[in-house]
């Protein structure tokens, strides 16, 4: 009796995702820790200086966050509505934060009560930063005022009301400790010199600037607003170098690695993208829960903290690496051991004992080889084969129809059945590799259930999704063919055109020999 065979399923190639070095590095980090703030986080912001403390800004209150501590260390909460834009001074000493009533606070890290308050601008002041003197404050407000203040005396040294709405980022040159730059909702950029009475320079962004951003060599400058990252060359007097559109919505925040060979970008898409700084393409990207409105990363890329709308802040630290340690190998048996009587062949008069192979088959192979062929698909129809290999399922059916089965198996089904056998049909038919087996069995399920129709609403729904299906893949065959008719065309026209530059050039060539030969 001959033993059965076990159905072969059709292995298709996959295609791998492509791995870089970028990749590799990116996916370096832990799983994130999720902290819950007060209200939405609108700014994070690394101290410079170890141990690479974060200052977090949410609501009414600015928390202090160790690397790795889930509690804030230290809490600023001497505001009356909401804090924006704590910033850390280079030295990692001093913070500055403006809020929603208008002033500007600046505090002592070691401290709790502010050591000064710039009041000046009538209306809330989104953007704060220290100049790259340390001794100077530079601010931006929803008075469309950008002011500029020293902290000693703690007064106003110049106000530029040259934007026309709401200023909402900015920065400062870490070459230059007289250049800031601020970004404002009326598409614009101005870059101020604190030792000119207006801007020295403004850009046209487009869209209302959300977050600015300047190259530590101070030359280029990234600028977001809608869903769009420029980046311009500020020696060339703001010329435009490139253009990134890679968010569906909003972009938020900006922010450089260490190195500057990385810029990283969050959006309300959810979405961080990370590009190279030398092509802008995308190198990779992180997924979120929720829109994303703050994106900071440490001095030593060791941490990524990111801000959401919801109040949620998530910290990913980098996975520490593996450290080999060295143990005393132990003496192992020699490569003899192992190989020894592998190459040894039988002679004549030796009896050889053969070791039987049990082979374990699946629940479909058992009802296939017992000929219970309902079973049998009803086996391959269950949610992880159909979900997951759907390859496995229409092999079944392949067999079932070789073995004239198929039929039979299909006929006798209750209302579920057949609208589950219509689902897998109608979602499988339009991929190439199971076309084939799948309109054969649509054209069965059709001939075997045809006189129920109209009998139940859900498999009525089917049928006609079955039908859509099948038409929309028939109009792309059609398309296909009109655009493979076209590109024929074209392939013979080029062809023809090559064939008679050829001739002439063959022609040519001989009337200048003949010409030669008559002139000798």
């Amino acid at each position: 009796m001959a033993t059965y065979k076990p159905v072969v399923v059709q292995a298709i190639p996959k295609l791998g995702e492509r791995v870089t070095q970028d990749t590799v590095y990116w996916r370096g980090y832990k799983t994130p820790v999720q902290i819950k703030e007060f209200g939405a986080v609108n700014k994070i912001d690394f101290s410079p200086v170890p141990p690479y403390n974060y200052a977090v800004t949410a609501s009414s209150r600015i928390h202090i966050y160790g690397r790795y501590s889930q509690e804030p260390i230290k809490t600023f909460s001497r505001f009356k509505d909401a804090a924006y834009c704590a910033t850390y001074r280079d030295d990692g000493n001093l913070l500055v934060a403006g809020s929603e009533e208008g002033s500007i606070r600046l505090f002592d890290i070691s401290g709790r009560a502010p050591l000064r308050q710039f009041d000046g601008h009538t209306k809330a002041v989104h953007v704060v930063g220290f100049l790259s003197d340390k001794y100077r404050i530079f601010s931006g407000g929803d008075d469309y005022s950008s002011n500029l203040w020293d902290i000693p005396s703690a007064t106003e040294i110049v106000s530029y009301s040259e934007h026309t709405d709401y200023v909402r980022c900015g920065c400062a040159s870490k070459v230059n400790a007289d250049v800031f730059i601020t970004g404002s909702y009326d598409h614009t950029v101005k870059l101020f010199d604190a030792r000119t009475k207006s801007s020295v320079m403004t850009i046209e962004h487009g869209q209302p600037v959300e977050s600015v951003l300047l190259f530590p060599s101070g030359g280029l400058l990234v600028s977001a607003g809608g869903r769009y990252v420029k980046v311009w060359d500020v020696l060339k007097g703001g010329q435009l170098l490139v253009s990134l559109k890679n968010h569906h919505k909003t972009v938020t925040c900006l922010c450089l690695n260490s190195s500057g060979q990385r810029l990283l970008s969050g959006s309300l898409d959810r979405h961080v993208k990370i590009y190279s700084t030398t092509s802008y393409k995308v190198v990779h990207s992180f997924n979120y829960a929720t829109s994303i409105l703050s994106l900071a990363l440490s001095p030593e890329d060791e941490t990524i903290v990111v801000g959401m709308t919801n109040g949620v802040l998530n910290v990913k630290h980098r996975k520490p690496e593996e450290r080999k340690e060295k143990f005393q190998k132990k003496r192992q048996p020699a490569y003899r051991t192992y190989v020894k009587g592998r190459t040894y062949m039988p002679k004549q008069e030796d009896f050889c004992v053969s070791k039987p192979v049990k082979r374990v088959l699946r629940k479909y192979d058992k009802l296939l080889k017992s000929f219970q062929s309902s079973k049998a698909l009803d086996a391959v129809l269950e949610p992880p084969i159909r979900l997951y290999t759907p390859e496995v399922t229409v092999a079944v059916m392949q067999e079932l129809h070789r073995r004239g089965t198929l039929r039979s198996a299909l006929a006798g089904r209750d209302e579920k059945q057949i609208n589950l056998l219509l689902t897998f049909v109608a979602r499988r038919v339009i991929e190439p590799r199971f076309t084939p087996v799948l309109v054969t069995v649509a054209d069965m399920i059709t001939d075997i259930y045809q006189p129920v129709v109209g009998q139940s609403a859900i498999v009525d729904r089917q049928f006609l999704r079955l039908q859509e299906a099948i038409g929309k893949e028939i109009d792309y065959q059609e398309e296909l063919l009109e655009v493979l008719g076209m590109m024929d065309t074209l392939f013979a026209t080029f062809t023809k055109k090559r064939a008679t530059y050829l001739e002439e050039n063959k022609s040519n060539g001989l009337t200048e020999t003949i010409e030669t030969s008559t002139n000798n």
